[in-house]
């Protein structure tokens, strides 16, 4: 039998013997007892990193108060949305990165003084600057259809439950 191993800080030993034949239970205590060392080492510390902003150039603006701006787009109807639903042409939906599906937010376009209220069932838009993608009903509804990509104001409703 092997000589126990004492760790010089706390006095614990141990002993490393296994029975005679044994190679891979020796193997796995050895990694136990490495992992084990290596898991009680000092780390260097970790900072909180603040959330990523969008870019200056993006000019996309969020209150406290669960609205932003930015920009909006939109896209055609018949494809599939991340919430399994096939999107209709008529329907008042929006794609948002990170508010969870089923959240209510008026969209309103200043600069032809509409809005239209619009249920979140997708992510994205995944194009920088773009805060919002909206259906074509509701892109149809607030006047931006022709223009593709329009400024809009956004006023966080009722939040969803769903992600």
């Amino acid at each position: 039998m092997k000589e126990p191993v004492v760790c010089p800080r706390s006095g614990f030993s141990a002993r490393l013997a296994a029975p005679a034949g044994h190679v891979a239970s020796r193997r796995l205590l050895a990694l136990a007892l490495a992992l084990t060392i290596t898991g009680c080492a000092s780390h260097p510390s970790t900072t909180a990193r603040a959330p990523s902003e969008p870019s200056r150039s993006s000019k996309v603006v969020r209150s406290a108060h669960g609205a932003f701006d930015g920009k909006a787009s939109f896209y055609s109807p018949g494809t599939y949305l991340a919430s399994s639903v096939r999107l209709a042409p008529t329907v008042m939906t929006a794609a948002h990165r990170t508010l969870p599906f089923g959240t209510r937010v008026r969209v309103s376009d200043p600069g032809t003084g509409r809005s239209v209220v619009v249920v979140i069932n997708d992510r994205g838009p995944f194009v920088p600057g773009r805060v919002l993608d909206l259906s074509a009903g509701a892109a149809r509804a607030l006047g931006i259809e022709r223009r593709g990509v329009s400024r809009i104001h956004a006023d966080v409703l009722a939040t969803g439950s769903s992600h």
